[in-house]
């Protein structure tokens, strides 16, 4: 497994980085696997140097955290990992129980502390931006974790370049720590962000960490279409993708992949994280299994050199989208 720094810190992690959102509870999503069949994905990102994992504290409502804890410990050597969580979102119907507050990012926290089973949260990161409280409010909540040694490092999730060019002033004015990495929405079927945040983050030298590289399985050659209900467990519940890939041109996106793969003789997800990969400004993208052949596979695309000609022939097709996935 190929390593390299997150951002401008002198932390070392894996090219990949395994999403635990599929593990956890399938009550709370069908598609989801419970914690004996999540056992083996844990075990298998180790075995092939995987050492960047990230969960977040409403997937699955804390379960997925409990089990990236209890595996990480069984199967790693946890001060190796690198544990990234998220909080924001709604863990119970009852007020102050989600959102940037300064009282939810503490109670977050601790209860994401607990759940881990950890002393202090590698990287620390904000699953989206809240409109309901002050940003000055939210950053200095974050500070003060670090500086409590809760938290090592701190990170930000999907939302508009001038809200992120924002935050990071408002640090650098207040001496408080900054964000060192984006986790934004970036595939080859949509690449909106190459027009403002990813230059911002190249230049301030944030570490970009993309979720749904394979754009919720439509690049894996997985889903049919992007209205399809029926080719895998998630696509017969997964709204959001719906309201993420409907462009008319995402089909013939998905089609460039699918010609390219072929042409190399390698599955068409391999061929769509090779090229993402193959973009300096990528850290490592955030990858989803819930089949062994899954992780196999994004392994491999580690070590898959796509050519300049190969490259243009993916991104030809592309037509500008509307934001999406904020």
């Amino acid at each position: 497994m190929k390593m390299t720094l997150l951002g401008a810190t002198g932390v070392s992690v894996s090219r990949l980085c395994l999403g635990c959102m599929s593990y956890g509870d399938p009550a709370w999503r069908s598609w989801v696997l419970d914690e004996p069949a999540s056992r083996p994905f844990f075990r298998l990102a180790v075995e092939s140097g995987i050492n960047f994992f990230d969960t977040a504290d409403m997937y699955s409502v804390g379960l997925s955290e409990e089990i990236t804890g209890r595996c990480l410990r069984e199967f790693a050597n946890l001060e190796e990992c690198v544990v990234a969580t998220k909080v924001f979102n709604a863990m119970a119907d009852g007020p102050n129980m989600q959102g940037l507050s300064r009282k939810h990012i503490q109670q977050g926290c601790e209860a994401s502390l607990r759940r881990l089973g950890v002393e202090t949260i590698d990287l620390y990161q904000i699953h989206r931006a809240d409109p309901h409280t002050p940003l000055e409010e939210t950053l200095a909540a974050l500070d003060l974790l670090v500086r409590q040694g809760k938290v090592r490092y701190l990170g930000a999730s999907s939302m508009a370049a001038w809200q992120f060019a924002k935050a990071l002033s408002l640090s650098e004015r207040n001496g408080w720590a900054r964000f060192v990495t984006m986790q934004n929405h970036y595939n080859l079927i949509y690449r909106e962000e190459e027009r403002e945040m990813i230059p911002l983050c190249e230049s301030e030298k944030i570490g970009m960490i993309p979720w749904s590289p394979l754009a919720r399985g439509l690049l894996a050659g997985t889903r049919r279409s992007t209205d399809d209900k029926t080719s895998t467990k998630r696509a017969e519940s997964d709204e959001y993708a719906r309201k993420l890939y409907d462009h008319p041109s995402d089909m013939a996106v998905v089609e460039a992949c699918r010609t390219v793969a072929a042409s190399r003789g390698v599955p068409p997800a391999r061929v769509a994280l090779a090229w993402m990969l193959s973009k300096p400004f990528v850290t490592a993208p955030i990858i989803g299994a819930t089949k062994i052949e899954h992780l196999k596979d994004a392994v491999a695309a580690v070590d898959l050199e796509l050519t300049s000609d190969e490259i243009k022939q993916l991104e030809a097709p592309y037509q500008p989208h509307a934001v999406r996935g904020m």
